[in-house]
């Protein structure tokens, strides 16, 4: 039985004829459907300044809903962390909703910047959803966050299913979809001049079981690439460059190969690197970050990260990148205070590859290998979320 995922942009529509028409979509095509729409609801008013009803007497949320195969509305989500929406509301309840297939047993609903924050995405996690559907409008933020780079490192570092449609809007870099499994990814990232509007993407899935301890996420191979060394890292000259807003502490990777080491605070990344192939006009740089992400949502962070320079000039570590031809064989590490953390490898014109292995120690120590890398080297990263600091 397919699974169909729409992001319908509210403005199209502006009553309920919307949900009759989705719900024919799925009936006669014999399909699962999701969209997002926006859902206006009634709330008690009352003379209380805490009351987060509007004046109007009016919630209007940002709302995911879910069609059976026989047109029948199954589940409905609002969505709780809003972002640059004034036009929606937050809704009163964290919601945590999810509805049950004949064909793939459960699916969990959250909406675009919601998979960032703890609430519901990690309460999603905790109730044992591994299949995850995510309608965004995500603006893509080199070098960290671009969509099909964080949707799959989600997919990877939750060890889940994300089922993920973006809208395009090329003016406000919006764009970027997929369907990401611990295993293997379909996905479309439309390039500088595609005129392309859209593309539907079709995967067969596997259903994803409960987990049995503290897997890894990725196939564990020994043989070829950097090996694992417990020898001490040689200390570099280290300079701070802004990456995505936050101060990161970076060392250059000018070295054949190196073994390089580098802090910020407690917090430490340990890179082992060997190039491949270097061009000799792209600098690199491995680079650390442990604390509150400078924007709005004081969400806290700690984050190793290899970066392509936008030039030969160390002030540009950090800047956005998007091609690259250099290719290297790395092990990366670092000694994270927390279990939530996110590995990706985005190459040139964003592309993303599959770590070729991802290891998780009881002491919360990550380890992403990679070899035989198949496009120049944009970003690879850790990017860990310590949810209990958030502000």
């Amino acid at each position: 039985m397919p699974l169909y995922l729409n992001h319908i942009i509210f403005n199209y529509f502006c009553d309920s004829k919307v949900l009759q028409r989705l719900s024919c979509m799925a009936r006669h095509n014999n399909i699962y459907l999701v969209a997002n729409m926006p859902d206006l609801q009634p709330c008690p008013m009352n003379t209380s300044s805490s009351s987060s009803c509007p004046p109007d007497g009016h919630w209007q949320f940002n709302t995911n809903v879910a069609f059976r195969s026989d047109g029948l509305l199954i589940a409905r989500y609002h969505k709780q962390s809003l972002y640059r929406e004034d036009s929606f509301d937050t809704p009163p309840e964290i919601e945590i909703i999810t509805f049950d297939t004949p064909f793939a047993g459960k699916f969990g609903l959250f909406t675009c910047f919601d998979i960032l924050l703890h609430d519901p995405a990690v309460l999603l996690l905790e109730r044992g959803v591994r299949q995850l559907i995510f309608p965004t409008a995500w603006f893509n933020a080199l070098p960290l966050l671009d969509s099909v780079q964080f949707q799959h490192a989600f997919s990877l570092g939750a060890n889940v299913t994300l089922l993920a449609a973006n809208l395009r809007i090329d003016r406000y870099n919006v764009k970027g979809s997929g369907i990401y499994t611990p295993f293997f990814t379909t996905y479309h990232h439309a390039w500088k001049g595609d005129p392309e509007e859209g593309r539907l993407l079709v995967a067969r899935v596997p259903v994803l079981e409960p987990l049995a301890g503290n897997q890894s996420t990725a196939k564990e191979e020994e043989a070829g690439g950097v090996q694992p060394t417990s020898s001490v890292a040689p200390s570099y000259p280290t300079f701070v460059s802004k990456m995505n807003k936050d101060p990161f502490t970076f060392v250059l990777l000018n070295e054949t190969e190196g073994n390089v080491k580098v802090c910020n605070g407690t917090f430490c990344c340990h890179l082992q690197y060997r190039w491949l192939l270097k061009d000799h006009k792209e600098l690199y740089a491995l680079g650390t970050f442990a604390g509150n992400h400078n924007s709005a949502s004081k969400y806290a962070l700690q984050v190793c990260a290899i970066v392509r320079c936008a030039r030969l000039d160390q002030s540009t570590c950090g800047q956005v990148v998007e091609e690259a031809e250099s290719k290297m064989d790395f092990l990366l590490e670092g000694n994270f205070d927390t279990k939530y953390v996110y590995p990706s490898i985005l190459t040139s014109r964003m592309s993303v590859e599959q770590p070729e292995s991802l290891e998780r120690a009881t002491n919360w120590r990550v380890t992403m290998k990679h070899s035989n890398m198949k496009g120049g080297l944009v970003t690879a990263c850790l990017y860990g979320r310590k949810y209990q600091e958030d502000k």
